[in-house]
């Protein structure tokens, strides 16, 4: 009996040492933003504290109260649902927690009602908690369509590379690649994504872009879509991938500087003004008047050799050298101040020819008819 008595007490004992091990259940920390409140149920004019964990560190955040919302299905219509005026806006710490007290104010919709809370920048984020406010209107939600739901199961992707043309300011393009499953009842015929591309702070820019295909429910299907910026884009630029009013996934993409263009500026600054220069410097060349001394020498001489000559004697004329730099082999002589000698028959150079004729009576070498006789 003493053995039985000893194993049950040893038996006891150690059922109180593991009564407190077996009462406490592991909680595994769940992925995600997480939001807790103060108080489940408020009225208009109060105030709660919200409460937040596992989100970015160092983010900016939204904290509003939205009507026709539940965590399971969101807040239906947007923040058309939400009290907008009375949001407050709160930045995590860097651990990614946050506090903040947030005054109750009846949405514009019915309840059932939800406190949202949504980042403002960087990665989209978003977690909801259950919130009534006291005294207002309790409708319920609209029943949810038997249609697909798409969503991503694959981190997404920008394939391809920068070209020649995009070095010289052609617009940079890249494929957006992801995989998506149907967790819907019914199948997705020709889903219509939306992509969009913001640069910093700007708001995205949405295109839309259409898959040609059918998603079976349960099944998946990769989807590539292009994505396109302006000509002479660069700079931080982020790709945003919405469906259905839902982001479903963002990436990041660093688009370089088209170098190509700053070094094509730099060669016009250059070239057109030497050639702007050169065309100037030949016009000038050819409508500036030319030198006095270059063009009028040789006539200025000339004038002045015939001065000379007019004012000289005739035999000092005939010996002064003639302008120019040779002298022609046959030159014509001068003419004799007597009119009835011709070069040739000139009486220094050749016999008289004919006798002489004597105009003047008063000669007194010539004889006369009268005294011949």
């Amino acid at each position: 009996m003493s053995g039985k008595v000893r194993i049950s007490a040893v038996v006891a004992v150690v059922a109180l040492l593991l009564l407190p091990l077996a009462g406490a259940t592991p909680v595994a920390a769940a992925d995600g933003p997480k939001v807790t409140l103060s108080k489940s149920q408020a009225g208009s004019g109060g105030s709660i504290t919200v409460s937040g964990s596992g989100w970015r560190t160092h983010a900016l955040l939204m904290v509003l109260i939205c009507g026709q919302a539940t965590p399971a299905r969101g807040v239906i219509g947007g923040t058309n649902s939400c009290a907008n005026a009375d949001g407050r806006a709160v930045t995590t710490d860097a651990k990614g927690v946050f506090s903040k007290k947030l005054p109750v104010s009846e949405p514009p919709v019915p309840c059932p009602c939800v406190v949202h809370v949504a980042t403002v920048t960087g990665a989209s984020a978003s977690a909801d908690a259950v919130f009534q406010v006291a005294g207002h209107a309790v409708e319920p939600l609209p029943a949810e369509p038997a249609t697909g739901r798409l969503s991503v199961l694959s981190d997404t992707r920008l394939d391809g590379s920068s070209g020649l043309l995009t070095w010289f300011g052609a617009p940079p393009s890249r494929t957006l690649v992801f995989t998506v499953g149907n967790a819907g009842s019914s199948p997705v015929k020709n889903p219509v994504f939306q992509v969009g591309t913001s640069h910093g702070v700007f708001a995205p820019q949405w295109d839309d872009q259409q898959f040609s295909g059918t998603i079976a429910p349960g099944g998946k299907a990769e989807i590539r879509l292009p994505v396109e910026l302006s000509a002479g884009a660069h700079g931080d630029y982020s790709v945003s991938l919405k469906y259905g009013g839902r982001v479903l996934a963002e990436e990041p993409w660093g688009v370089g500087r088209p170098w190509g263009v700053t070094l094509f500026w730099i060669l016009l600054c250059v070239v057109v003004p030497a050639a702007v220069f050169r065309v100037g410097m030949a016009v000038v060349d050819r409508i500036r008047p030319r030198k006095a001394g270059r063009s009028k020498g040789p006539a200025r001489h000339r004038g002045l050799r015939l001065r000379l000559r007019q004012g000289l004697p005739e035999q000092l004329a005939l010996r002064l050298p003639k302008s120019g730099t040779a002298a022609p082999p046959h030159t014509t002589p001068v003419a004799s101040t007597l009119p009835w000698f011709t070069p040739d028959s000139d009486p220094g150079t050749a016999g008289r020819l004919s006798a002489p004729h004597d105009d003047s009576p008063t000669s007194p070498t010539t004889p006369t008819r009268k005294g011949l006789q």
